[in-house]
């Protein structure tokens, strides 16, 4: 039986693998310890109103007290704005005394800030939500203040929001 002679060069795909293996080891700087995900400003300075959509538990608690024990607890829903596609908008739903609360909710995040208005109604603005993204967006911690012109039937409150999971 004949045989083909023994092949001294490399197959093309073989060749291209390794030439992509070199290019990549030149490239690369070597690998070094990051910081968790949490610790990394850059997580969290950006983000996008997508990352937004969905079910948000919420806690609120007196500007004063501790967050184990909320005066409030209930639940947001964003999704997308639909006349500024930047933004989200929703609804809330939470505990109050005497009897629950239902609202409407717009906002966005900017520059790493989360801006949220409040609205019973959906005309007359009830709260002005200011805080920030923690836990790579996984959650919005920050104040809850009373809208203009509202100051004295609404406290300011602290709030947090967190992801529910599955969204």
């Amino acid at each position: 039986m004949n045989r083909p002679p023994a092949r001294t060069a490399l197959s093309a795909p073989r060749l291209a693998s390794l030439l992509l293996a070199t290019l990549f080891t030149v490239a690369t700087p070597p690998l070094q310890a990051q910081p968790a995900a949490t610790d990394t400003p850059a997580c969290t300075q950006d983000l996008p109103p997508a990352r937004l959509y969905g079910f948000w538990e919420l806690h609120l608690w007196p500007a004063d007290g501790s967050p184990d024990q909320p005066v409030s607890t209930g639940a947001v829903l964003f999704e997308p704005h639909p006349e500024y596609p930047g933004s989200v908008r929703g609804s809330l739903s939470r505990s109050a005394p005497g009897n629950d609360r239902k609202a409407f909710v717009s906002g966005d995040v900017e520059d790493g800030e989360f801006n949220l208005d409040e609205s019973a109604d959906g005309v007359t603005m009830d709260a002005v939500w200011v805080g920030a993204p923690r836990d790579c967006g996984r959650e919005l911690a920050g104040d809850r203040l009373p809208a203009e012109g509202r100051a004295a039937s609404e406290p300011v409150l602290r709030f947090l929001l967190r992801r529910r999971p599955g969204w």
